[in-house]
């Protein structure tokens, strides 16, 4: 149960945060945004605030930002029975369109025709009566759809591609953006968090009692130089030989805090469970303000090149599902997260959530990336493409993105369920 809650909190902040991109950036150019989704499926809740209808539906798989005119309209057809609701003006300031048990102050109707963008009307026949009547919509008037989700209709001015290309270009990019911002912050937090960040050189911290390193006399603050004579330049490159030394003496060349050269031969211990060697020492740790918050942008950058290398090496090793994951192999690597606490939590989300941008950012249609790259084209060509070519792009982009999720999912629980 704790890794499922840890889960859910992980995945729902990161998308709340990549989502809250998209809606605060169309909000400022003006666009009405109907809805803001965290899940997908059938709606477990909803509450409505101002324009905007906030639910969370059944499956924690992502989110999404309703935008008028940018996402899929409510299911209002000609032939349809609906309801009515007038406002003091005798406008129509609610359409009802589940069919439900009537209401005393509503108006039944079977719709013939409507406008809900330019002309702002709906024509139809009253119960009983032959004549067709037509009755002017409120700009701000709300409609209810078949699952009782409420959302406020559109004119055409305030849909997405009445916007200007940059502000769209804007609300696109600002998903993504927002999570990289998250990340800065989320390891800028960890920094703080852990008092300090860990050293890249070959710098040794603290030193575990009765450990080789101990009884080899290593301290807090020597420098390793090399290691059986090959020089060592980063900590990890010191790690990684120790690691693959289970049982052999080293012999370590080492610089003291007060500039002296000395040599001990260190002997690391194989780790019990698991591959790999240890000598109990920790890595140094710079705690001054401005490396803590340098490493808010360090550690981001560092995470997006070794994205960029793997998806480099799909067009010139092949393509493996080996090396991409979804929600099971978050859910699955949840567990180890949960075991380091709040910093492993802190840190997953920082990870995660550079992740996701990236991803996003793919020039796949149905993508923030495809989305932009339409925008760029539109830039280029001086006119929108046309509805209908967007619509088969997008749908081609999406049929892509299912088959891959299927794919991923599937390879993600055989690796982690299965084998």
């Amino acid at each position: 149960m704790q890794n499922i809650l840890v889960f859910l909190l992980v995945f729902g902040i990161i998308v709340v945060v990549h989502e809250f991109g998209h809606f605060y950036f169309a909000k400022r150019a003006g666009i009405l945004v109907r809805e803001f989704s965290i899940g997908f499926g059938p709606k477990v809740f909803f509450h409505r605030k101002g324009e905007t209808t906030y639910t969370i539906r059944l499956l924690p798989v992502g989110g999404y930002v309703r935008m008028a005119g940018y996402e899929e309209e409510a299911d209002l057809r000609a032939g349809m029975p609906v309801s009515l609701f007038m406002n003091k003006q005798n406008q129509v300031e609610k359409i009802d369109i589940q069919n439900k048990v009537q209401n005393v102050d509503s108006l039944p109707i079977e719709v013939t025709s409507f406008d809900l963008e330019d002309q702002l009307f709906i024509a139809g026949r009253a119960e009983g009566q032959e004549d067709i009547q037509t009755f002017a919509v409120s700009e701000t008037a709300l409609l209810v759809e078949k699952d009782g989700t409420i959302l406020q209709i559109a004119p055409r001015k305030r849909q997405f591609q009445s916007a200007s290309l940059p502000n769209r270009m804007l609300t696109n990019f600002a998903g993504p953006l927002n999570n990289f911002i998250l990340s800065i912050v989320a390891f800028i937090l960890l920094a703080f968090i852990q008092g300090g960040v860990p050293s890249q050189e070959a710098l040794i911290g603290n030193v575990s009692p009765d450990t080789p390193a101990a009884e080899a006399g290593l301290e807090n603050g020597d420098r390793v130089l090399s290691i059986d004579g090959t020089e060592v330049e980063s900590w990890r490159e010191m790690v990684t030989v120790i690691s693959a030394s289970p049982d052999t003496d080293l012999d370590f060349e080492v610089e003291k805090a007060d500039g002296t050269i000395s040599e001990t031969i260190v002997t690391p211990e194989a780790r019990e469970g698991s591959e790999g060697a240890l000598i109990g020492i920790e890595a140094s740790y710079d705690s001054t303000f401005w490396s803590k918050i340098r490493y808010g942008f360090t550690q981001p950058l560092s995470i997006v090149i070794q994205i960029l290398t793997i998806l480099g090496s799909f067009l010139t090793g092949g393509f493996s599902l080996d090396q991409l994951g979804g929600p099971v192999a978050i859910y699955a690597t949840t567990q180890t997260v949960v075991q380091n606490g709040l910093l492993g939590i802190v840190s997953w989300i920082g990870f995660l959530s550079v992740n996701l941008g990236i991803m996003n950012l793919l020039p796949i249609p149905a993508l923030d990336g495809g989305k932009l790259l339409l925008n760029i084209v539109e830039g280029i060509r001086k006119k929108p493409i046309s509805e209908e070519k967007e619509g088969i792009i997008t749908l081609v982009g999406v049929g892509f993105l299912l088959i891959l999720m299927l794919a991923v999912t599937w390879n993600d629980i055989q690796t982690f369920f299965l084998n």
